[in-house]
């Protein structure tokens, strides 16, 4: 088995750039893990549902971890890995792993109905992968339609030994990741790293339930690494003033469907990444969104110096 590593902090969702004609941009690519690791970011999730992973083809994939690894320095890297079926699954996750990630993102297809059947589907996942592989639990219902109750994780987590962490992104879910760690507290289940997605909408809140940290994507991304910080040092007052004065922005990018756009046009206002074009299929954003992003900028600004772009 391989070490798994303590999750915790903040794992940035990487987003993949592309020239306007689609290519992959490689120079963006170095750009943009240079910055995240100057954010201080603790790790990286490659190809994860807003990394385009669809749009990519197997090696296209397979060259976009090797670059990130290989610019990341010591930060673990994280690749999704979810497919429709164990044959893929298991030849991205052999060669990324040969790499030199750190393990691996495996989300639950929508077809999973029953409790039994979601526990199932992990340990026939880890399986195919390599039962020595770490594997993060990809929670989302709200995209995947798969509700895990949180004895469905806990049966995954101690059923699955390669169960690396949790990624929370279920909503409404600060009840669930209270529940989590009674468990933990008397003893039922065994350590389980929580860090939260869904854009961070609720991370504030997630953080003093006793997540570890985030594993989300945003524009700013080294404000979630402020606010976790500020979080864990107790300072509860400066942790939700940053993250409110950023709230309206993060709704605004949370949008299913233009919230990527969002994200990249922001990202490349900051000079993250040289475009924001999303590889086809995906839209622009209009002129008239562009100009209500600007203006949340505008108003971020006001507190927070970075949104000055």
């Amino acid at each position: 088995m391989k070490p798994h590593i303590d999750a915790k902090g903040v794992y940035v969702i990487v987003p993949t750039p592309f020239h306007p004609d689609g290519r992959i941009d490689e120079s963006s690519i170095d750009r943009m893990t240079d910055f995240f690791v100057k954010a201080g970011v603790d790790g990286m999730t490659v190809l994860g549902q807003l990394g385009e992973a669809p749009k990519m083809a197997h090696a296209e994939s397979v060259g976009i971890v090797q670059r990130v690894i290989q610019r990341a320095g010591k930060l673990p890297i994280v690749v999704g890995v979810s497919a429709p079926g164990f044959a893929a699954m298991r030849a991205l996750t052999q060669d990324v792993m040969a790499l030199g990630a750190a393990g691996v993102m495996i989300a639950p297809p929508n077809t999973l109905r029953t409790d039994d059947s979601i526990v199932q589907y992990y340990k026939q996942a880890s399986e195919a992968i390599g039962a020595d592989v770490p594997f993060v639990i990809q929670d989302y219902p709200l995209t995947f339609s798969v509700q895990m109750a949180p004895g469905v994780i806990r049966r995954i987590h101690t059923e699955s030994p390669a169960s690396w962490f949790l990624k929370h992104e279920d909503w409404p879910g600060l009840d669930k990741i209270s529940q989590l760690r009674a468990w933990e507290k008397d003893g039922s289940l065994r350590r389980l790293p929580i860090l939260t997605g869904n854009n961070a909408l609720f991370l504030d809140f997630e953080m003093e339930r006793g997540a570890d940290g985030a594993n989300t994507g945003y524009c700013f991304p080294d404000m979630l690494v402020d606010v976790v910080r500020l979080s864990k040092a107790g300072k509860r007052d400066e942790a939700h003033d940053l993250f409110d004065a950023h709230l309206p922005l993060i709704r605004y990018e949370q949008q299913p469907g233009p919230g990527l756009a969002v994200r990249k046009y922001v990202m490349m206002r900051r000079g993250i990444i040289g475009s924001d074009a999303l590889r086809k299929p995906g839209a622009a954003l209009s002129p008239v969104a562009r100009a209500e992003v600007d203006y949340l900028l505008s108003r971020v600004a006001r507190v927070d110096a970075r949104a000055r772009v």
